[in-house]
């Protein structure tokens, strides 16, 4: 079992920053891969940002060059820096665990998934 806490969420005005954490507890296979996705009401969950254990990354193209994914393993934290924030980035973000390196952010992928931490961007 794998336990995911997210943290830092909260409002921040349009071109503002804000950083996200994620702690991971429990039973993390030496191989992995680590996500961030978002979710608006009413909407499905979408993939934002994904990282392996080996430090491999992907982005979906809303937050290329605004959003960067790191992760400090001594700490077995998974970070989300969002900067130049639009209200579009507006929403729930979950962070996701799942077992082996494969690089993906397909929702169905993950297995393991924290309760959310909510951003608002207002204009």
């Amino acid at each position: 079992l794998v336990y995911l806490a997210e943290s830092g969420g909260g409002s921040a005005q349009a071109g503002g920053s804000l950083r996200l954490s994620c702690v991971a507890s429990g039973n993390r296979d030496a191989s992995y891969c680590m996500g961030w996705y978002r979710q608006v009401a009413g909407q499905e969950r979408k993939g934002v940002a994904a990282i392996t254990s080996n430090g491999v990354t992907t982005y979906t193209d809303s937050v290329k060059d605004r959003f960067s994914i790191s992760q400090d393993n001594a700490k077995n934290t998974l970070y989300l820096q969002m900067n130049s924030l639009k209200p579009e980035d507006t929403g729930m973000y979950y962070c996701a665990y799942r077992a082996g390196r494969l690089l993906i952010l397909v929702e169905g992928a993950y297995n393991y998934w924290g309760q959310g931490t909510q951003v608002t961007v207002s204009s």
